[in-house]
């Protein structure tokens, strides 16, 4: 079985690796920061004795990504699962003080990013008639809390996205689904509020969210029901959160 992730270089990607290669997929990971793709790519393989094949691109590049997916090796063309996870925000603030250069970034990445990687795979799986592909989203891709504008609409994208890609696909075998966490702490809001750690620190004070290692074990439980068990869509969130701005911290 091969299952290719992208967004590996940390988070749920990096966890969602280390899941399915401790379920012995062979792997195909992506990201833009080589140096972790390789040590991640010798880390798995000596512990769990799989292939792993590191491709380094940004998903935001169609080019990058159409080249690095036509030019796969033919032993790693039959992918099983794609893990659409590469995503982030960019910034917290009212629409009108928004900054052009988050909204396109989490346009070009949370939208178009998932679009071509899905756009080359899914051809791969069209061809071998099955696959699953899993699409990362959010909370905020099933509702929308004040200053999260641009980004609650890039995962109401994916929300859609997810939906119709479910529709088009069926005819040829290929499963779809989303998974949608709550708070996780991962380098999200480090990445949101532009490396600031300390702003980043206090999402998550005085409460427990979710690992990258809760979405993770999640998605291969997902990936691993029966051929004829489709797990559509997920809503996961920490204990202490009841929607996207509900949360009890003590």
């Amino acid at each position: 079985m091969i299952a290719f992730i992208t967004g590996v270089t940390s988070g749920i990607g990096k966890a969602s690796a280390k899941e399915f290669a401790k379920h012995q997929y062979h792997l195909i990971i992506t990201g833009r920061r080589k140096e972790i793709l390789e040590s991640l790519k010798t880390e798995l393989e000596n512990q769990y004795a799989i292939q792993v094949l590191p491709l380094c691109f940004d998903v935001r590049e169609e080019e990058e990504v159409k080249n690095a997916i036509q030019s796969l090796p033919a032993h790693f063309k039959s992918i099983d699962v794609l893990v659409n996870n590469a995503g982030l925000a960019a910034g917290l603030g009212p629409i009108q003080e928004g900054e052009i250069q988050h909204w396109e970034r989490m346009i070009d990445t949370n939208i178009k990013g998932l679009l071509y990687v899905t756009k080359y795979v899914s051809n791969l799986m069209v061809a071998q008639k099955k696959g699953h592909i899993i699409n990362v989203g959010s909370i905020a891709g099933k509702e929308v809390y004040a200053n999260g504008n641009v980004y609650c609409a890039t995962k109401h994208a994916v929300d859609a996205l997810n939906k119709g890609m479910r529709i088009d696909l069926l005819p040829h075998g290929i499963k779809v689904s989303a998974i949608h966490p709550g708070m996780v702490e991962t380098e999200f809001s480090i990445v949101r509020f532009d490396g600031d750690v300390n702003r980043a620190k206090k999402v998550y004070e005085n409460m427990i969210p979710l690992s990258a290692d809760d979405i993770a074990e999640t998605i291969y439980w997902m990936a691993s029901r029966p051929s004829h068990v489709n797990i559509n869509d997920v809503v996961i969130m920490p204990s202490v959160q009841a929607n996207a701005t509900t949360v009890i911290r003590n």
